[in-house]
């Protein structure tokens, strides 16, 4: 049986030939990774505002079609859950992050030891990404209040050629992206400092996701009246295989069986899970906030709280309906990135592999907590019909 190279290694295989290459590769190479970085980075700014729209507009569509009390409880919890995890791993990366990352500081190269592209291509957005968004919610929004049966198909076939563009274009020429990017970190003698912050985040995203699973957890015991450790332990299956298949839409069969032995009734269950599987995001939030937190901080960027605030609350939305393949969230996220945080080619690609390094982990997390939300839903359900 012919085994899948994944995503995730073939970003690790990248990043150790970047890092190999640029000690030993001539310059002549390190500027044709840099021409083929320049290029790819101009067409991904093209890509980035028809990603966010094709992706976003149609969810929300879908979203408000099936619209009712449980949907919107469940939006509401997985919303107020992702927006929890952000702000608290932002306040968590302030506290602890300049103390964790002294030393590193100015590690990021600005030119590759003054090599340059042979040649650069431009490639201007067709709009800006808070125009796509903005633009996204105003037609997701019509469309569910209309009923859109004409527009929506239209919507819809455009997302897939969106979801085909990442996972057939985007998500293939990724690791050649960064093998640029540590190419040229190499070759200015500072990928030590990078790849030590590489390990520090990892350690303290793990923690800060059980942390957060704990938290969870003890809402839907309090919600429920349960044991939160026995409900977290009954999960434990899903969060596994999320490891595994690093998508929270190839887990639902196993959360949904998880689930159900918590004792959350079937009907309920089956509408919640496959829902989370797209709107409850919460470790995805958590990776890729400590994750900008981190490299602005390395950068020597001061970002206001006010920034990072309305960062978390536009990427809780953002990254409704990513696709449910390696990476489709920071895919989605990049855009904020650039816009709201002023982050350039060389940050962004730092963050794709830093959020790919650990997407296995914000996964797990992610499709783990699903099981939290169904429990509470289904708990405040009962109480509701009791009453009635």
């Amino acid at each position: 049986m012919k085994r899948k190279f994944g995503l995730l290694p073939r970003v690790v295989l990248a990043i150790v030939l970047g890092i190999v290459g640029g000690l030993f590769l001539p310059g002549w190479v390190a500027r044709a990774a840099l021409t083929f970085n320049a290029v790819f980075g101009q067409f991904l700014e093209f890509v980035i505002p028809l990603l966010i729209f094709g992706l976003v507009a149609p969810g929300i569509a879908d979203l408000g079609r099936s619209a009712g009390r449980l949907l919107a409880l469940t939006a509401a919890l997985a919303y107020g859950f992702t927006l929890i995890s952000g702000f608290g791993t932002y306040f968590v990366g302030r506290a602890l992050f300049p103390s964790l990352l002294a030393g590193s500081e100015m590690v990021l190269p600005e030119e590759g030891e003054a090599l340059t592209p042979y040649f650069t291509l431009a490639i201007p957005p067709v709009m800006g990404v808070m125009s796509a968004l903005v633009l996204a919610f105003v037609l997701g929004l019509g469309m569910a209040a209309t009923g859109s049966v004409t527009l929506k198909g239209a919507l819809d076939d455009f997302k897939r050629i969106i979801e085909r563009v990442i996972a057939r274009v985007i998500l293939p020429l990724l690791p050649l992206y960064i093998f640029g990017i540590f190419l040229s970190i190499t070759r200015s003698g500072q990928v030590a400092g990078v790849l030590g912050v590489f390990v520090k985040l990892i350690v303290v995203i793990f923690v800060l996701t059980v942390a957060l699973l704990l938290f969870q957890f003890s809402v839907a015991g309090l919600a429920s009246r349960r044991n939160p450790l026995r409900m977290l332990r009954t999960m434990l299956p899903a969060y596994v295989t999320a490891l595994g298949t690093q998508s929270s839409a190839a887990t639902i069969p196993v959360t949904l069986e998880r689930t159900l032995r918590l004792g959350v009734r079937p009907e309920l269950a089956s509408f919640v899970i496959p829902l989370c599987a797209t709107i409850h995001l919460s470790g995805s939030m958590m990776k890729i906030t400590a994750c900008a937190l981190a490299v602005s901080m390395l950068a020597g960027a001061e970002l206001p709280t006010a920034t990072f605030a309305g960062f978390i609350v536009l990427l809780g939305v953002t990254m409704v309906a990513a696709p449910g393949v390696p990476g489709g969230a920071i895919m989605a996220a990049l855009g904020l990135l650039e816009s709201m945080l002023g982050f350039d080619e060389t940050l962004c690609g730092l963050m794709i592999a830093t959020y790919i390094a650990m997407d296995s982990f914000g996964t797990a997390t992610n499709v783990t907590g699903d099981g939290a939300v169904a429990v509470i839903v289904d708990a405040v359900d009962r109480k509701r019909d009791r009453k009635s």
